[in-house]
């Protein structure tokens, strides 16, 4: 068949001069396709035919979007706005402040401004100007160490073996909780750009993690398998899924005391617990391995995870304190005792944890070290949501740490880079 092109390039044929007759023949009815005896095998044009089959399907196809249009532009005319901007606003009209609600808002959601929860906006401008990719990161040193027979010690092997194990699941676990179940449920738009960002990255932290799998040739099949194969890093993961199971459901929905408590379970299990404690024993040991100038490709990866992980942390805490304070109903006797049983759970798991990675003492630590630190930092966690602290006394043993989460302004302890891993004008060298 002939292009649209290709026919407007054809000479057209001349059709031959033919006798007036006497009187006008009877017309006669036009079908697409030529009847068998209409034309003679052997006789006509195989051109001509390809024209007209040509005309024919243009014609055809001129009619079909005339058509297409005439329907859209009816379907347009019957819309009724009222219902649209009904679904939109909810009951609210336009959008005041005091609209806004953290959890059942039926103001629109696409209203962002005016904001009510400036803190919001700030973390995610701030999540933006932190932006960075894992390909930025040199690996060739960690790659000749990791290959070199005498380059770690067994100990230290399985320290970033089980540590790569469990984050490349964990940030996976959190996304998808993120994205399957809090973004809908969250009904504030500002928290939503916030929880956009997040989910981006924990997109590039899950990224970082395979990166550092790849560059250092590892086996992935074991790698990505540990958390149903490795009990301390299974317990951990099935741990945080429980808490995600009824509100991934596409008809779960809040407004009722049972399913706003769910809720409120699932930021406190996702943001203080698996973000808030599950990572510490792991970025304390590969932080510390970065000190000692091992692997310092992986830990410098760790310690920009851990800058947005701090920042995840610090919203969830702020989101969880706001439902409490629009909600006060929801934070009775028996969640306070839930929050805080599950803070004390995730605890005692990533103690064990410490315990099955470091069976000895190494990179100057121990499980016993690594067990008040997880303490102290349960104890942070509860006093953020307002309970009371659980293990008296203890102190931070790697106060290094908290050096590292404030990383304003100080360099790279690796010298590679300026911890103000920012972008465009927000890049920051003091």
């Amino acid at each position: 068949m002939l292009s649209w092109d290709e026919f407007n390039a054809q000479e057209t044929p001349v059709a031959k001069p033919q006798p007036t007759p006497a009187t006008p023949p009877e017309p006669k009815a036009v079908s697409d396709q030529a009847s068998p005896e209409a034309k003679a095998p052997g006789t006509g044009s195989t051109a001509d035919d390809g024209i007209e089959q040509q005309r024919r399907d243009n014609t055809a196809a001129a009619r079909a979007a005339s058509d297409a249009v005439a329907r859209a532009q009816a379907s347009v005319a019957k819309m009724d706005i009222e219902d649209g901007v009904a679904e939109l606003e909810g009951a609210a009209g336009r959008v005041e402040v005091d609209d806004k609600r953290m959890i059942n808002c039926r103001a629109d959601l696409n209203q962002l401004v005016p904001f009510k929860y400036d803190w919001a906006w700030q973390k995610y401008l701030d999540g933006c100007a932190n932006h960075w990719m894992p390909q930025e990161v040199n690996m060739n040193a960690d790659l000749a160490l990791w290959k070199k027979a005498d380059g770690l010690t067994d100990d230290e092997r399985r320290i970033v073996k089980r540590n790569l194990g469990f984050f490349a699941t964990a940030d996976s676990l959190v996304a998808n909780n993120l994205v399957l179940a809090i973004y809908r449920l969250i009904t504030n738009p500002e928290c939503r750009q916030y929880i956009l960002r997040q989910s981006f990255e924990e997109a590039i932290h899950t990224h970082a993690y395979q990166y550092c799998i790849e560059s250092l040739g590892m086996d992935e099949g074991e790698i990505f398998n540990m958390y149903q194969e490795i009990p301390s890093v299974a317990k951990k993961a099935q741990w945080g899924i429980q808490y995600t199971r009824d509100l991934s459901d596409p008809e779960f929905t809040t407004g009722t005391p049972e399913t706003d408590k769910a809720l409120l379970e699932n930021l406190i299990a996702f943001y203080c617990v698996l973000e808030g404690i599950f990572f510490y024993c792991g970025f304390t040991q590969i932080l510390s391995m970065g000190r000692r100038n091992k692997m310092t490709g992986v830990a410098e990866q760790f310690q920009y995870i851990l800058r947005d992980e701090s920042m995840h942390v610090n919203f969830g805490i702020d989101v969880i304190n706001q439902i409490k304070l629009e909600n006060p109903h929801l934070w009775d006797a028996q969640m306070r005792d839930k929050a805080t049983q599950m803070i004390l759970e995730g605890t005692e798991l990533e103690i064990q944890y410490a315990r099955d990675t470091m069976p000895r003492g190494v990179l100057g630590m121990n499980a016993a070290m690594m067990e008040e630190y997880l303490q102290f930092i349960a104890n942070r966690r509860l006093a953020q949501l307002g309970l009371p602290e659980q293990f008296k006394g203890v102190n931070n043993p790697f106060p290094w740490m908290s050096e590292i989460m404030d990383l304003r302004k100080e360099k790279n302890f690796f010298e590679t880079r300026v911890t103000e891993y920012q972008v465009g004008g927000a890049l920051s060298w003091e």
